[in-house]
This record gives structure tokens, C-alpha cells and sequence, in this order.
């Protein structure tokens, strides 16, 4: 009986730290619609989500958290940011933050826009927000803190998804 339980036990704690590992992301993706609807922002706001989000740097990971004193995801930071800067609220789920935002292409991405990333075998299982400078603001993982990284970086390159906008066009 002890090497069933052990061999339950470890398919456990391997399907807990999956889950864990998906932090962020939502559902699989099936296109960009959602039952939720978000009014476009004013472009004139996009300074005001990138000083926003970037006065959070060095906040801790805090995975299923969208409040700084407690930590962020990448999604609760991103869910933070645009309520706190463009009184826009948004679901905590970067699957369903995706379906609400534009798709457009990656030349046309300007600061404030959304970056999505595939970093779990999972459409939308990461993503950030663009502050300029082919940079990014994002809370990656367990352990860390919310960080510029680089959409040029090896690691984002090769998971790079595909860009949004919340902001009118």
C-alpha cells in the first residue's frame, strides 16, 4: 500500500504545482469575445497606466493577489493598474483580459498596450503591459517582484504571443 499512496501523493503535489504554475492564466482561449464588455480607453490616459504601473516595480509575486500591499500576478497587476489608472475594471484572468482587448499588430504597439505571452503550453498564460522601448512591466513568477523585462529577451521572444489594446483607436 505505501508505494500507491506515495505514487497518489506525488501525482498530487505534480497536479498543485501545475496549477500553481498556470497562476495567471485563464480558460483556453477561443478567440478574443467575452460576455464582458470594456468602454475604450482615452489615449490621453496611456501616461497616466504607465506611471501607474511602473510605481509598482519591485512589488512581490503574490500568486491570485491584485492589491500592492499583498503582491500581484500578472494579471492582478494588470487588473490593479488600469482601475487604478483608467477606472476600467477588469477580470483576473489573463485568457479573459485578452478577449477584451483589440488585437493589433506587434509594429503598432504603443505604451499601455497589452503583451500576452504562451509561457506554460497555454495561449495567455502570461502577459504585461507595454511601457515603451520595446520593454515590458510584468509580475513573473513565484518568488519574484514586478519587473521590466524586454519583448526582445530571449526567453520573451521565443513565447511571444500577440499584443492588445484597451485604449480607442
Amino acid at each position: 500500500m505505501p508505494p500507491v499512496w506515495g505514487r497518489r501523493a506525488r501525482a498530487a503535489g505534480v497536479a498543485l504545482l501545475c496549477g500553481l504554475l498556470v497562476a495567471c492564466a485563464g480558460g483556453p482561449s477561443g478567440g478574443r469575445r467575452s460576455a464582458m464588455m470594456v468602454k475604450p480607453i482615452d489615449p490621453a490616459q496611456r501616461a497616466e497606466v504607465v506611471m501607474t504601473a511602473l510605481s509598482l516595480l519591485d512589488t512581490q509575486y503574490r500568486y491570485g493577489s491584485a492589491r500592492p500591499a499583498q503582491g500581484f500576478d500578472c494579471s492582478g497587476l494588470v487588473k490593479y493598474v488600469f482601475a487604478t489608472a483608467a477606472h476600467t475594471p477588469l477580470p483576473h484572468s489573463t485568457d479573459q483580459i485578452a478577449r477584451l482587448s483589440q488585437p493589433i499588430a506587434r509594429r503598432d504597439l504603443q505604451p499601455g498596450d497589452l503583451v500576452f505571452f504562451n509561457t506554460l503550453g497555454q495561449p495567455n498564460s502570461h502577459m504585461g503591459i507595454y511601457v515603451g522601448g520595446g520593454r515590458f512591466i510584468n509580475a513573473p513568477s513565484t518568488g519574484g517582484q514586478v519587473r521590466l523585462d524586454a519583448l526582445d529577451s530571449p526567453y520573451y521572444r521565443r513565447h511571444f504571443q500577440s499584443v492588445g489594446t484597451l485604449f480607442a483607436r
